[in-house]
């Protein structure tokens, strides 16, 4: 006992030492050493049976470790905004989409309950005039049954589960939504072929003009009765979805290939920059997978606002409006619906001279 009772004074005159040759507070360290142990805390660095909540906070945001594998993802141990992912996807996107699609439906039955079908008033003259070539209408049938198949691909992956798994079952829908897959992968390329053919036919004949502020302000003439308002081969009305199909259809397809190609591209956090500059606050420092992870909803919220644009879309071409049907179906349209409907176009063609033959032609 008395060997031990000098030993530890040997050490307790040695640390006296040491500590006034380091220039150290001997009674800092001793008050360090017994605040350091309090709390579930040991002496050093190690944290004994405290938790580092700072460590867990930065987990949970998806920090990224450092890892020796070849995917540098695994370097994320945690990554919350996964879960803020799954809840906004099955959240706040399919319920306000489901409301869009539904509403955009209801809204054109009132329409059509109200203002009925839009006609010809003079009636078919019986002689026509071509308004869309083989290659246009090509391009439009492409674009257009490409996008039916994405469409419904699309809405069985976000609302399947819930609307036709309980009438198929778990084994069918599994099948369907494996071919819906594939689908959807492939068709997405002649989507994207459909749109560049698009803006390469028509754009130019889609830039806005005077015309098109009359025909806004009178509605286009499609609300009223008797009112023909003046538009060239395309009015305002066109050209508006016109270019919502081509802006939408681009971002919809550049996110369509991140997906199937993920983890290559990163371009929300260089967008949210640019956006912070008018003070909208967005982060920047994103990961890969929230990069991903934002890139599928931002995809999937541009599926559901083209399909209720192509919902007004179909219902005008079809019952909305006697002989609209024809300029995609035979290219052919009535005189008498041209002078009605796109008079300034019908004018150019010169088809008030026009000789009472039984089909005029005209460059488009």
């Amino acid at each position: 006992m008395e060997y031990r009772l000098k030993r530890i004074l040997a050490a307790a005159v040695a640390s006296l030492l040491i500590a006034s040759v380091g220039g150290v507070d001997l009674s800092d360290a001793l008050i360090g050493q017994a605040a350091a142990q309090e709390k579930g805390a040991v002496p050093g660095r190690s944290l004994g049976t405290l938790s580092d909540s700072d460590l867990w906070r930065a987990m949970r945001g998806g920090i990224q470790g450092t890892v020796t594998i070849p995917d540098k993802k695994a370097g994320v141990v945690v990554q919350s905004e996964g879960e803020n992912w799954r809840n906004v996807r099955n959240g706040p996107l399919s319920v306000y989409g489901g409301w869009m699609l539904g509403g955009t439906i209801a809204l054109l039955a009132v329409f059509f309950a109200i203002r009925g079908r839009i006609g010809v008033e003079r009636g078919m003259s019986g002689r026509t005039v071509e308004r869309f070539n083989d290659v246009e209408r090509f391009t439009h049938w492409l674009t257009a049954t490409s996008f039916i198949v994405l469409g419904l691909t699309g809405l069985n992956i976000l609302y399947g589960r819930y609307v036709i798994l309980p009438v198929i079952g778990p084994e069918a829908f599994s099948t369907l939504t494996e071919a819906g897959k594939y689908a959807h992968n492939f068709v997405a390329f002649a989507f994207i072929i459909g749109i560049v053919m698009m803006i390469v036919l028509w754009v130019r004949q889609n830039i806005p003009d005077r015309h098109d502020l009359i025909w806004l302000a009178k509605g286009g003439g499609i609300l009223v009765k008797g009112v023909h308002v003046p538009a060239k081969k395309f009015n305002a009305g066109q050209k508006i979805i016109f270019w919502l199909v081509i802006i939408t259809g681009i971002s919809i397809s550049f996110t369509g290939l991140m997906l199937m190609f993920p983890f290559m591209l990163a371009p929300f956090g260089p967008t949210f920059a640019m956006l912070n500059i008018f003070g909208f606050g967005l982060p920047t420092d994103l990961s890969v997978i929230q990069e991903m992870q934002l890139t599928q909803l931002w995809h999937a919220l541009l599926g559901l606002l083209m399909i209720a644009l192509i919902f007004a879309h179909v219902y005008i071409g079809t019952l909305g409006m006697v002989g609209a049907f024809d300029s995609m179906g035979s290219g052919q349209v009535d005189v008498n619906w041209a002078r009605e409907h796109h008079d300034l176009w019908a004018e150019e063609l010169g088809l008030d001279a026009g000789p009472a033959s039984q089909r005029d032609s005209g460059d488009d």
